[in-house]
């Protein structure tokens, strides 16, 4: 009861600083689309459409007082509203539509959100913000399942977050690959943030959600989690310069790390290695193959939830070893209706080529976009300049990203709102960083200085790059 009180006093707070400060309607919607406050509180909150709330104050309040001279609307936003207007057509289209309406009323939302984010996002305070409340949304759920994991409260299916759901990022494959995915966003916070500014509380309080995160693929023993973290750590470990050392002290530091975790954990973790023993991981291959069969009869895809319309029959195989002889058990296993467990299959199944090509070219063009700016700020950030914290942030989106796109391989996340808003602050980033470009970064001049101010130019001018 006394939670549920909480957070309505909390979210009725944040409503009403609103009317002065209009953005933290679009901070608290950020909130609620991540967190859910809804399904924690059992009393009160539910009974109240708050995201719906939310999500027309935020709308509402930047059409009616924010600036919007410096609000630019690129090419990726526009990809997101082709992609939400495909959406649409397949929903109408789609073979079982009252399953495509129910997640079509979610996903309309979060790629409306994500195109409209950047818009408000003018200011390095403004993409900083996003950038804190999505880290601390996301802390909610981790810090709580990191403190039940050392409590000894893991293991597959077992692990309760928050609340007892296993949707969205209370399911433990995807709150693993969220909460790895994380990871460089609570580093680049932690050392250029300027709300918190970094301090050894801030450094500490980093260093713990770091360890929460990591802890989370433990505590739910969820595969994609596993494969998270190795990307993560071969990013790491191509940044540095003594990679063999720091590769050797990494191995070491697993095989110390090993004895150490819980035996559901290390379980699971070996079935990697035999696909063809584990259902599940069975499963989702034969699900692959299904979903391009099927695509190739159906181009435009089924709509949303067409994998309700799979059947297949394969058989597993299990190795015993007993003495000297071996012993392997065949079953055969027959599925219906089973999940993509794959954002790309998810994608190539719901929205077929063109669907699965939209969203390709948005999430590529996002790790380019980042290169870019990582590039071409460096200087900035090497020499302290006043905008150098662009290319840090750039390479932090990037690393997230690629993280988070490693882990949606083996689970269905293409519209999980945490990415979309991630696409959403690199727009931003983009935008903001091609409008001050001219200003912000110098270039060394071609020109002698005499000569520069005969063609009427001052010395030490800044051209754009």
């Amino acid at each position: 009861m006394l939670s549920s009180l909480f957070l309505t006093a909390f979210l009725l707070i944040v409503f009403a600083l609103g009317l002065r400060r209009p953005f933290l309607w679009v901070l608290v919607y950020l909130y609620i689309d991540i967190v859910a406050p809804q399904k924690i509180a059992w009393s009160i909150l539910p009974s109240i459409p708050v995201s719906l709330i939310a999500f027309v104050l935020a709308f509402g309040g930047w059409l009616a007082f924010d600036d919007k001279r410096d609000s630019r609307f690129g090419l990726r936003q526009f990809l997101m509203v082709v992609l939400l207007g495909y959406c649409g057509m397949t929903t109408i289209l789609a073979e079982f539509p009252d399953s495509a309406w129910d997640k079509w009323a979610w996903v309309w939302k979060a790629l409306l959100f994500a195109t409209f984010l950047p818009l408000t996002m003018r200011t390095r305070l403004r993409i900083e913000a996003v950038v804190l409340f999505l880290v601390l949304s996301v802390s909610v759920i981790v810090i709580n399942g990191g403190v039940k994991t050392v409590l000894g409260g893991g293991g597959y299916g077992v692990l309760h977050l928050l609340v007892d759901d296993n949707t969205g990022l209370y399911e433990g494959s995807i709150i693993s690959a969220v909460a790895v995915s994380m990871i460089p966003l609570v580093l680049w916070l932690a050392k250029h943030g300027t709300i918190f500014p970094s301090d050894w509380r801030v450094k500490l309080f980093a260093a713990g959600l770091v360890f929460s995160c990591l802890l989370i693929p433990i505590g739910t023993s969820a595969r994609t989690g596993l494969v998270c973290m190795a990307v993560l750590g071969l990013i790491v470990l191509l940044q540095m310069q003594r990679r063999v050392l720091y590769a050797a002290m990494m191995g070491l530091g697993l095989l110390i790390a090993l004895p150490f975790l819980p035996s559901s954990f290390t379980d699971r973790m070996g079935t990697i290695q035999n696909y063809q023993s584990d259902q599940s991981a069975s499963t989702r291959i034969m699900v692959w193959k299904w979903t391009v069969d099927y695509v190739i009869e159906n181009p435009m895809g089924g709509g949303f939830d067409a994998y309700r319309g799979n059947s297949f029959t394969y058989d597993t195989r299990e190795v015993e070893q007993s003495g000297p002889s071996t012993v392997v058990t065949t079953t055969e296993i027959t599925e219906e209706s089973r999940a993509y467990h794959s954002s790309y299959f998810e994608m190539l199944g719901e929205q077929g080529w063109f669907g699965l090509f939209i969203w390709l070219l948005l999430q590529a063009l996002g790790i380019i976009h980042m290169q870019r700016l990582r590039r071409e700020w460096r200087r900035a950030h090497e020499e302290g300049a006043p905008h150098g914290w662009i290319s840090p942030l750039a390479f932090a989106l990037q690393q997230t990203q690629i993280v988070f796109l490693a882990g949606a391989a083996f689970v269905g996340i293409a519209y999980q709102p945490f990415i979309l808003i991630v696409i959403g602050i690199q727009c931003a980033l983009w935008s903001y960083a091609k409008r001050i470009r001219g200003e912000a970064v110098p270039v060394r001049p071609a020109l002698r200085p005499s000569q520069q101010q005969g063609l009427g130019a001052a010395p030490g001018a800044f051209t754009s790059a």
